[in-house]
């Protein structure tokens, strides 16, 4: 009995040192696998389109213009209004013009009342916060053209331009 309890403990004694080799060798087998995987199935490095395309090939290009022969600028009257709670401690004094056809601008300068009215109604709706953050000037323009859309119609109103902006 004592030589089957010395032969049990050599046995185990040699599987304990087996189990170590065993997490090695299934590390380097998965670390090796990786790398294959990556090494082989990445894509190349060169691509096959250039990121920048050479200045030649703009070198017949031509932008189409935005002021137009066709285009008539109307002109709205100035617009001062205040801003926020305090009576007349900040104002904002606004200039705009309608960009329409030739033929509607005699249609802009007779509904200038309603346009004042319209833009005045969403400039008294602006906060003072707004007003002095950059990024709310190309809203103000997009709100502004909305309106002159409204009032007049897309196919007269092709957009509005501030002329004169004042914050005070």
């Amino acid at each position: 009995m004592a030589a089957e309890t010395d032969q049990a403990q050599a046995e185990s004694a040699s599987d304990s040192g087996g189990g170590m080799i065993k997490f090695a060798m299934i590390g380097l087998v998965s670390a090796a696998a990786s790398f294959g995987a990556v090494f082989f199935l990445a894509p190349s490095g060169t691509a096959e389109v250039p990121v920048c395309v050479p200045a030649e090939s703009h070198a017949g290009f031509t932008p189409d213009p935005l002021a137009r022969e066709d285009q008539a600028y109307t002109e709205i009257g100035e617009i001062l209004i205040t801003i926020g709670n305090e009576p007349a401690s900040r104002y904002v004094k606004i200039k705009t013009a309608i960009v329409t056809d030739k033929a509607n601008a005699g249609n802009v300068k007779k509904a200038e009342p309603m346009l004042t009215d319209a833009f005045i109604s969403y400039l008294r709706s602006v906060e003072l916060a707004d007003f002095e953050s950059a990024s709310f000037y190309p809203r103000l323009r997009e709100q502004l053209s909305r309106r002159a859309e409204l009032v007049l119609g897309g196919e007269v109103s092709r957009g509005v331009l501030v002329t004169e902006f004042l914050l005070r």
